[in-house]
């Protein structure tokens, strides 16, 4: 081959070499935001940016980009046919300044006897949400406080848990501040005034304050970080609540630097301390100090969005001056209400605390010496209760043997040679009615006995044949045998413990006490919100959910797979979660095939063999082995980035019924923002969980506007698919299609 079809070749192979591999979602994210940022520090200037609002959001390029970046939170190929926007006339009312706000929303009011409005902008309005949104994040991100969590890459759920078990080292109180304020005048004007240092932009101002005026801004104090996701928190609201609530994190700071510099004398200073905080002690002097003895003070804060958990480690005089002034600043400079019922709470209390959805308790971790005596403990704990279920059944046995002993002389009573005069139950055969079975007598016997020994509402049949039946007929002797064993076994493990933690050394034992942090799911919680939803009976056993019925077979799988996705992502780092696990395998799993069982009406087990590779998406318990490492999930649907996809990874699940099926005469488009596929079915909305507070993330959406509620919307079977198991939220949904 001649040297010009070898180079030719090498240009062909390096072409194949260097090809890119497709973006995912969030390097798409990343990509666009980052044509967005490089205009935003060129209005960098003199300390401040200038005219973002004219130089950076009123172009046609930059509201395109906003808008592909909605088609990516929706799900939807960049490539396919978009929406009939023209950026180029939008941007030119956004430059002009007559873009018309009032006429770019639409109003939604719930039905019944209480009537409530929920406001939302349409497609246009929520391309510029985005906009500013993405300009605002590139402003502020750098500067936010390593205090604050949440809307923020690398800095959300997992940071802050992890922040709390492994930063905080032997703290005595905390206290959760509640926060309980809606949006208003004061708080937009004290907003705008904070971004006033950083932006010098009086039209974004005029811009943010029309939103507000229309009743777009869906920003609400103590409601916010419930309800990640849903359609009423507006695109604009985490930024927004982020930058107000930055300057509480700032004054935190403040006040941390107070009690653990000022308030600490030198003569008490741990030699291991920071070296910085007794420069400052120095710098200051000893006329400014406090003479109290606080001597090791701590503060910590961690706040998810508008959820905030203060730790202190000191006097609770201390902390609860720590309170007071905290709520003083709340009050009188951020204009913010709070639960004035909160109390501080020592650390070691069992019943802990909740944040974030969940409860953090701190527990004592025993040694390898205090868990050795415990071993022993255990070891004839373990035989005295196999001798008491070997007694029970023992028992059991005798009183169904008993039993089976009278229902025969029963039978025997009617034959006229066998029968026995002089026995009792000839003496009450004559309370026995005329033509009366057999059967039926002797239950009714069994009945007036029962009734005449007063049982309980708790106490069972095994109960009842083994205390109430054999036991009163045992012999004393064998019965006191029985249960004096049982006593001595108690007294020697709680008196060989006692024995042996004597002999330890005072060191060991307190080197042994090691406290350490733990988080738990809220099961409770999570069980109600099976039953709301129909996944479960009174009794807490699975059922099938009806609602789901009417929609095809891999939707039903998918909407009970968005389970197991949420409580993965949601509960993979805490102390429960084989609990989970169980709850998954035991409840979720066998709901979907009695709910696919009902659809088709057939046997358990036969659903199980005719949907098993789809069932496979539900895994086992002995699946989840495979699917950690260290706590950790390996599939990449659980790395969501909270600062690029928001909404996204704490999105709760929605119930969704089939409504209609679309026909021709009745065409319908998919809602979702960006998509234009056509919509094959017409679903309803339930809103099942109406209350705001106390509020879980329990794998449901928590807080959805009951405007809401019974409102139909038209979804394609991919996003229907993507809504259910939680690649989107309902921010990614228009209300106003119907229009």
């Amino acid at each position: 081959m001649s040297l010009a079809g070898n180079l030719a070749c090498l240009i062909d192979e390096s072409s194949l070499v260097n090809e890119r591999k497709p973006m995912n979602r969030l390097e798409l994210k990343r990509f666009l935001e980052l044509r967005i940022k490089k205009k935003v520090k060129d209005q960098f200037k003199d300390g401040k940016f200038h005219d973002l609002i004219e130089k950076v959001i009123a172009n046609p390029y930059t509201l395109q980009d906003a808008y592909d970046s909605m088609r990516v939170n929706s799900k939807v190929n960049l490539k396919s046919k978009c929406d009939n926007i023209n950026f180029d006339s939008l941007a030119e009312e956004l430059a002009s300044g007559k873009f018309d706000i009032n006429s770019n929303i639409y109003s939604i009011s719930s039905r019944g006897a209480n009537k409530a409005k929920l406001v939302l902008p349409n497609l246009k309005m929520n391309v510029i949400q985005e906009a500013i949104r993405i300009v605002l994040e590139v402003v502020y991100r750098p500067h936010f406080s390593k205090v604050s969590h949440g809307c923020r890459s690398g800095r959300g759920q997992s940071s802050a848990l992890k922040y709390i078990c492994k930063e905080i080292i032997n703290p005595d109180w905390w206290f959760p501040l509640v926060l309980n304020k809606k949006i208003d005048v004061r708080i937009i004007s004290k907003l705008i005034s904070t971004m006033e240092s950083m932006i010098k932009d009086p039209r974004l101002y005029s811009l943010i304050r029309s939103m507000f005026d229309a009743g777009i801004l869906n920003m609400e104090f103590g409601g916010f970080a419930k309800g990640h996701g849903l359609p009423q928190e507006g695109m604009l609201s985490p930024i927004l609540m982020n930058i107000y609530l930055d300057l509480f994190d700032h004054e935190i700071l403040n006040l941390s630097m107070k009690y653990e510099v000022l308030d600490a004398p030198d003569s008490q200073c741990d030699e291991s301390e920071s070296k910085l905080r007794s420069w400052f002690r120095r710098q200051i002097g000893p006329t400014q100090r406090n003479k109290e003895n606080m001597s090791g003070v701590r503060v910590h804060c961690c706040r998810l969005m508008d959820e905030i958990l203060l730790v202190v480690k000191g006097s609770k005089e201390l902390s609860l001056a720590l309170k007071s002034e905290i709520e003083t600043y709340m009050q009188e400079s951020l204009y913010l209400d709070f639960d004035s019922k909160t109390n501080v709470l020592p650390c070691n209390d069992p019943q802990g605390i909740k944040f974030m959805g969940k409860i953090i308790k701190r527990t004592v971790r025993e040694g390898p010496a205090i868990r050795a005596v415990h071993k022993l403990k255990e070891k004839v704990e373990l035989f005295a209760l196999q001798k008491e279920e070997a007694w029970d059944e023992g028992t059991i046995k005798i009183g169904k043997k008993v039993l089976g002993h009278g229902f025969k002389k029963v039978k025997e009573s009617e034959i006229k040679h066998l029968a026995d005069c002089t026995s009792v139950l000839s003496h009450v055969s004559r309370f026995r009615k005329p033509g009366m079975e057999t059967d039926h007598w002797y239950k009714v016997l069994l009945k007036v006995w029962m009734q005449d020994i007063n049982l309980k509402k708790h106490d069972t049949q095994e109960y009842i044949l083994s205390k109430l039946l054999t036991e009163k007929a045992l012999p004393e002797d064998l019965k006191d045998s029985f249960y004096t064993f049982q006593n001595h076994a108690k007294s020697y493990v709680s008196s060989e413990t006692r024995s042996t933690v004597t002999l330890l050394p005072e060191s060991n034992i307190s080197s042994e006490l090691i406290y350490i942090t733990e988080v738990l799911s809220p099961l409770k919680s999570m069980k109600m919100c099976l039953q709301r939803y129909g996944i479960t009976n009174l009794e807490g056993y699975p059922r099938a959910c009806h609602m789901l019925i009417l929609l095809d077979h891999d939707h039903i799988i998918d909407w009970f797979h968005g389970i197991v996705n949420r409580w993965l992502r949601w509960y993979h780092l805490c102390d429960n979660f084989a609990e989970i696990k169980l709850m998954i395998t035991e409840k979720v799993k066998k709901s979907c095939i009695r709910t696919l069982a009902t659809k088709y009406r057939l046997h358990e087990s036969e659903i199980e063999r005719k949907f098993d590779s789809d069932l496979s998406r539900l895994p086992s318990t002995k699946d989840y082995e495979n699917d950690f490492v260290n706590g950790i999930p390996e599939s990449q649907d659980f790395f969501y980035d909270e600062g690029l996809l928001y909404g996204i990874c704490y999105s709760g699940l929605c119930l969704l019924s089939l409504a209609r099926i679309v026909s021709e005469s009745r065409p319908c488009t998919c809602f979702v923002i960006g998509c234009r596929a056509a919509a094959p079915c017409v679903y309803t909305i339930h809103v099942m969980q109406r209350q705001k507070f106390p509020v879980w993330k329990t794998g449901f959406s928590s807080c959805i506007h009951p405007s809401l509620h019974r409102r139909r919307i038209g979804l394609c079977k991919q996003h229907v698919k993507d809504l259910f198991i939680g690649h989107i939220s309902l921010q990614s949904i228009s209300f106003d299609d119907w229009k």
